[in-house]
C-alpha cells in the first residue's frame, strides 16, 4: 500500500525527543520559581466566548484570531492571550477577595500570524498574574519573577526594558492634542520611527517646549538617571507620576540587587489595550522579538464585575527555547533511567525486578529483547534514549551494562 507523508499545517510544529525534553525541563524549573513565589496554579480553557477577547480586552486583533461556531450558534475562539481568561476567571470565583491573589499558569495559545511572517501560530505560554494589589512593591516583584525565570532557565546575558505609557497620555493631554495626532504619534513610537514626530507636530499650535519633548523621545531611552533629566520640564501630574513611578520601582529593584538587568524606554506605550500602567518586555541574543512581555492592567477585571488592580507576564517559552539553542545554552538534566533487558523465558523476573525499581523512584523502561537485534544494538537504541544503565535479566543473574554516551 503506498504511503501518504502527512504534513502540519503552516505555523504549528511538532516538538519531540530531546527538544521536547528540554522545554517541558525548562518549564518545570520556571513552575517551580512561581511556586517558590507563592504563585497557585490556575488552568482555563483552550477556547471560550470571543467576547472575553474583544478590542477593550484583548491583546490581538480580531482577523488574528482562530474563531468557530458552536452548535447554538455563539462565537468563539482559541484563546490567543492568558490574561483576559484569567482576568475573567479572578473576577468570577474571587469577587469577594479583598486581598491579593496569586496565579501562575502554563498553556497554550494560538494567533493567526501571516504565513509570510514565519511566526509560530501555536505557542506555549508560562506566566504570573498578581491580583489586587496596585503598589510599586508588586511591580518590583514581577520583575523580580521575570528576571529571576530568565536565569532559571539559563540564560546569563539580557535585559528587562520598561515603560509607563502614561507618561505620553500625560503629555498628549497637556499639548492638547487631537485624536487623530495622538494615533499618529503612537504609531511612530511603537515602530521607533522617531523621524516622523517633528513633521506630525509641524502644523499643530502647541509651546515650543511640548514639540521639544516630543522630538527628543528617541533619548528617552536609558538608565534611571535618564528618568531624572526629563523632570526639567514643565509636566503635568500623570506624566510626572509616571516617571516618578518607574523611579521608585528601580529603587525597590536595587534593593532585590537586579537593577542591572533593566532599562527604561518612555516610547514603549500600551502594547495591548487593557494595559493601564508600566509595561515591559525582556529580550536576549538569538532571537528579534521579546520573549516576555507584561504590564499592569489596573482596569481590565472590573470588565468582568470585580475592581481590582493587577499585573503580569508571560513568557513565549518556544522563543526562549530558541534563543538558548541559539546561545548554545542546555539546560542539565540528571538522566537515571533504565532499561531491563529480557527474554521472553524471564519476563516474571523482570517485571518483578522493574516493579522494585519503580517503587523506589527509579526510572525504568521493559524492553524483550528480539533474537534478531545483538546487544550493541541495544546499547545503541539505549543511547539515543537517554539510558544510563542497561539491565540483562537472564536464568540466574542480572547483567549491567553501563551505556556510555
Amino acid at each position: 500500500m503506498k504511503s501518504t507523508l502527512l504534513h502540519t499545517p503552516v505555523g504549528v510544529r511538532d516538538i519531540y525527543g530531546e527538544e521536547c525534553k528540554n522545554k517541558l525541563v525548562i518549564q518545570e524549573r520556571i513552575h517551580e520559581l512561581f511556586k517558590a513565589y507563592g504563585y497557585s496554579d490556575i488552568q482555563t480553557p483552550t477556547f471560550e466566548f470571543f467576547d472575553i477577547f474583544n478590542k477593550e480586552r484583548g491583546s490581538v486583533a480580531s482577523k488574528n484570531m482562530y474563531k468557530f461556531f458552536d452548535r447554538e450558534g455563539y462565537t468563539l475562539v482559541l484563546r490567543p492571550d492568558m490574561t483576559p481568561s484569567i482576568a475573567r476567571s479572578a473576577a468570577k470565583y474571587f469577587m469577594d477577595e479583598e486581598m491579593p491573589i496569586r496565579f501562575c499558569y502554563a498553556g497554550n495559545a494560538f494567533i493567526n500570524h501571516s504565513e509570510y511572517q514565519g511566526k509560530l501560530k501555536e505557542f506555549t505560554q508560562v506566566g504570573a498574574e498578581l491580583i489586587g494589589d496596585n503598589t510599586s512593591d508588586a511591580d518590583a516583584e514581577i520583575i523580580a519573577m521575570v528576571i529571576e525565570t530568565l536565569l532559571k532557565a539559563g540564560l546569563k546575558e539580557f535585559h528587562i526594558e520598561i515603560g509607563h505609557p502614561l507618561f505620553f497620555k500625560g503629555l498628549v493631554k497637556q499639548a492638547g492634542l487631537g485624536e487623530v495626532t495622538v494615533e499618529e504619534l503612537r504609531e511612530l513610537l511603537e515602530n521607533k520611527k522617531y523621524f516622523g514626530i517633528e513633521d506630525a507636530l509641524a502644523n499643530l499650535t502647541i509651546s515650543e517646549e511640548m514639540k521639544q519633548i516630543f522630538t527628543e523621545f528617541q533619548e528617552y531611552i536609558g538608565s534611571v538617571d535618564m528618568l531624572g533629566k526629563i523632570k526639567k520640564y514643565a509636566l503635568n501630574e500623570e506624566s510626572m507620576g509616571a516617571l516618578e513611578r518607574l523611579e521608585k520601582l528601580y529603587h525597590i529593584l536595587e534593593i532585590y540587587g537586579m537593577e542591572k538587568y533593566v532599562s527604561f524606554d518612555l516610547s514603549m506605550l500600551s502594547m495591548y489595550s487593557y494595559y493601564s500602567g508600566i509595561v515591559f518586555r525582556a529580550y536576549t541574543y538569538g532571537t528579534g522579538d521579546a520573549i516576555v512581555t507584561g504590564g499592569r492592567y489596573d482596569h481590565l477585571l472590573s470588565q468582568f464585575g470585580k475592581e481590582a488592580p493587577a499585573i503580569g507576564f508571560a513568557v513565549n517559552l518556544d522563543k526562549l527555547m530558541v534563543a538558548l539553542v541559539r546561545q548554545h545554552i542546555e539546560p542539565v538534566i540528571e538522566e537515571n533511567k533504565i532499561m531491563i533487558l529480557y527474554e521472553a523465558d524471564y519476563r516474571a523476573k523482570a517485571i518483578s525486578y522493574t516493579k522494585e525499581l519503580r517503587d523506589n523512584n527509579e526510572s525504568v523502561m521493559m524492553v524483550r529483547k528480539r533474537s534478531n537485534h545483538t546487544l550493541e544494538e541495544y546499547e545503541n537504541y539505549a543511547r539515543r534514549y537517554d539510558v544510563k544503565k542497561i539491565v540483562f535479566i537472564t536464568e540466574n543473574d542480572r547483567k549491567e551494562i553501563t551505556v556510555k554516551r
